[in-house]
């Protein structure tokens, strides 16, 4: 069994390393093309490129897959592996290996069928999660399911968190896929038509808080927003970016000024009782803050620093 593995990002590193690892045989990457990071632009590479290059496997990074079918075929692989690759495949693709294409998804399947099952889980406030290998078709993540495993999502557990979790769950199963495909002893469970939700990209226009919603519903946009986009919001005309938040427990006083305040105000000055601001069921603990051009401090070392302070009002 000779496979081509397709992915990009870090979420893809452990499974390619797991595969090898476990003595499959890979005879080629495919990968995003290398794009300019932080403030100079310079040139990087994609995790899996850099994986594969230590590796000694060879690496193509075609900007149109679906323009480079005979330079996928000339790597001469039985199968390919998909895992967060970033580009969709043609049926020419396809068909070019006789084992077929197999993804592995981070997400239950047909709840979470697209781009960001992971952030949407959280966003959501779903209580498990899991990766799925499924066989690719060319219609968005229908294809028939071969393994699955679930497992629950930390009550305070971040994207970027759940992210490096999934990725080694992604990596064990897809080695026991791979097994089940080479010993020919699988059966393919169909998804069926019900259930079916596509979750689309997330950007940075998802990411701002609105303290008209609940605690929960806040922190959890929290969660799923750490470490990217970021969730943020404004105080006086300036973004300050939130990366930990959870329900808050008020005091007397901080109760009695609640009833009072605006959404997104103020409560308390005191540093020790943490940024606590008004939210629609009661109150919301910002534990974890960055403000424009400065460093992730916790909400109490934010007012003793007096950037904020009790009745100003973060505005959505």
């Amino acid at each position: 069994m000779k496979i081509v593995f397709a992915g990009t990002p870090e979420f893809a590193v452990a499974p390619l390393q797991h595969i090898v690892d476990n003595g499959f045989e890979v005879v080629g990457v495919i990968t995003q093309a290398d794009k300019p990071q932080g403030r100079k632009g310079v040139l990087t590479p994609p995790p899996v490129k850099v994986l594969a290059e230590t590796l000694g496997i060879p690496v193509l990074q075609p900007d149109k897959i679906r323009d480079e079918v005979e330079s996928v075929r000339a790597l001469g692989g039985d199968i390919m592996i998909t895992c967060a690759y970033g580009q969709i495949l043609t049926q020419a693709v396809l068909d070019s290996f006789s084992m077929g294409v197999w993804n592995i998804h981070a997400g239950l399947l047909p709840a979470y069928r697209g781009a960001s099952p992971i952030q949407s889980c959280i966003l959501n406030g779903e209580t498990k999660t899991g990766v799925s290998v499924m066989k690719t078709e060319l219609g968005l993540d229908c294809g028939d399911i071969l393994a699955v495993e679930e497992t629950p999502i930390g009550e305070a557990e971040t994207y970027g968190e759940l992210s490096d979790r999934l990725s080694v769950i992604g990596a064990e199963l897809i080695v026991r896929a791979l097994n089940a495909l080479k010993s020919g002893e699988y059966t393919l469970t169909p998804q069926g038509d019900e259930g079916v939700n596509i979750v689309r990209k997330i950007g940075k226009e998802h990411a701002k808080i609105d303290f008209f919603k609940t605690a929960t519903e806040i922190v959890d946009l929290v969660r799923g927003m750490n470490p990217a986009p970021v969730a943020f919001t404004q105080l006086d005309g300036n973004t300050v970016n939130v990366y930990r938040a959870e329900k808050a427990v008020l005091n007397d006083e901080e109760q009695t000024a609640l009833e009072t305040a605006a959404f997104g105000e103020v409560l308390s000055d005191r540093p020790k009782r943490g940024l606590l601001v008004k939210c629609a069921d009661g109150a919301v603990k910002l534990t974890e803050v960055q403000a424009s051009g400065g460093k992730r401090i916790s909400g109490g070392d934010f007012i003793n620093g007096r950037k904020a302070k009790k009745g100003q009002v973060f505005t959505c």
